[in-house]
């Protein structure tokens, strides 16, 4: 649980795993190609990369990085130095600002599924005890059972919601 509270401390939490991923990265792509700089296209595998880090890593529906164009809008706004080539400071800074987005959904995403899905379980399961027939099903239910059961079909419409959009 200590685990989860720590994930849904917010800003700095993610800004933490998005360095520790692009440092990953960046070092992997450096050593690759052999020069200090990311050049445009070694940007976007580098960004394809780190998506394809988050996508395994986080739970939820999966991202879908951005395209070259999206890239090159925003590569202005991070090449501080002007030189055509984002260093590794600049792919940092490049990569919090592009992935700030995709955390803050599977942030809300966690919430959903772990604090708002359990409490309305309890309550449609205090609600449903006085229907016949199904009421007594219910009641024999533990309620930590009928709160994961409840929390997974929360997942399960929050996946097919996303799937369909």
């Amino acid at each position: 649980m200590g685990q989860v509270l720590g994930r849904l401390q917010g800003k700095q939490w993610r800004q933490k795993q998005v360095r520790k991923i692009s440092d990953k990265v960046f070092d992997r792509i450096k050593s690759e190609s052999g020069t200090v700089n990311l050049t445009f296209e070694d940007l976007y595998i580098a960004i394809l990369l780190v998506y394809n880090d988050i996508n395994k890593n986080l739970p939820g529906p999966h991202f879908d990085p951005p395209s070259k164009e999206r890239v090159r809008e925003m590569i202005t706004d991070c090449d501080l130095n002007l030189d055509g080539e984002i260093d590794h400071e600049e792919f940092v800074k490049f990569m919090q600002q592009l992935t700030a987005e995709t955390l803050i959904a599977v942030s809300q995403g966690l919430i959903v599924s772990l604090v708002v899905a359990p409490t309305v379980a309890m309550a449609t399961k205090r609600a449903t005890e006085g229907v016949p027939g199904v009421g007594k099903v219910v009641q024999r239910l533990p309620n930590s059972v009928y709160a994961s059961l409840v929390t997974i079909a929360v997942v399960f419409i929050q996946q097919s919601i996303q799937e369909s959009d």
